[in-house]
C-alpha cells in the first residue's frame, strides 16, 4: 500500500503461486493452520480498520467473503487496499513465522461466480465476495538471533533481508 498515491501493480495469487511457489506453499501452510485472520482497510477518513475474516484459498485464488453492508466491506468497496495477516497462533512461537499479504480486493459480482462460491463454501447468499490482487507478500520468521524477511512483488522477486537485535542495519541474503 504505497503511500505517494501510484498503485503498484497487482496480480493474482494464481500468479504469484506461478512466480514463487516455494513462498506460496508456505503462505498458505501458514494461514491454512487456523480459520480467523485479521484484515487491515482504510476507513472512510483515511485511518486504519482491523476486523477478523476468514480467508478461502478455492480454484487457484484467494477469496474473502464478508456479510453485506459490514464495515470492512463498505471499506474495500470504497477503497480495495487492504493488508491480511495470518492468525499469529498462541503464545509467542509464531507458528512457523509471520505471514502477511497486501493487495486490492476486487468485488466479484457475476451472479455465475457468485453462485459458484456460495455453493463452494455453504453460505447463502446474499454476501460480498472478493478476489484478491497481491502487490506484496511478506513472512518474517525468526533464525538463531537474526529477524528474516522474505518480501515479494510482483516484478521484482522474493528478497531476503536479515537483521539482528543490534542497531545494525537489514543486510540482503544473496544466497
Amino acid at each position: 500500500m504505497g503511500i505517494t498515491g501510484t498503485t503498484p501493480t497487482a496480480v493474482p495469487w494464481s500468479a504469484f503461486e506461478a512466480a514463487e511457489p516455494e513462498l506460496a506453499v508456505t503462505v498458505r501452510e501458514r494461514f491454512g493452520q487456523y480459520t480467523h485472520h485479521a484484515l487491515a482497510t482504510l476507513r472512510k477518513d483515511g485511518s486504519p480498520r482491523l476486523s477478523g475474516i476468514e480467508a478461502d484459498f478455492r480454484a487457484g485464488e484467494l477469496w474473502l467473503g464478508m456479510m453485506p453492508d459490514s464495515r470492512k466491506a463498505r471499506d474495500v468497496l470504497r477503497d480495495p487496499r487492504f493488508s491480511l495477516l495470518a492468525n499469529p497462533g498462541e503464545g509467542t512461537s509464531m507458528g512457523g513465522g509471520d505471514v502477511r499479504v497486501s493487495g486490492r480486493a476486487v468485488e466479484i459480482t457475476d451472479p455465475g461466480k457468485l453462485d459458484w462460491y456460495a455453493g463452494e463454501v455453504g453460505m447463502p447468499m446474499p454476501f460480498h465476495v472478493f478476489r484478491i490482487e497481491l502487490t506484496e507478500v511478506v513472512r518474517t520468521s525468526v533464525d538463531g538471533e537474526e529477524i528474516v524477511l522474505r518480501t515479494w512483488t510482483p516484478g521484482r522477486g522474493v528478497r531476503t533481508l536479515r537483521r539482528g537485535t543490534d542497531d545494525s542495519p537489514a543486510r540482503e541474503d544473496r544466497s
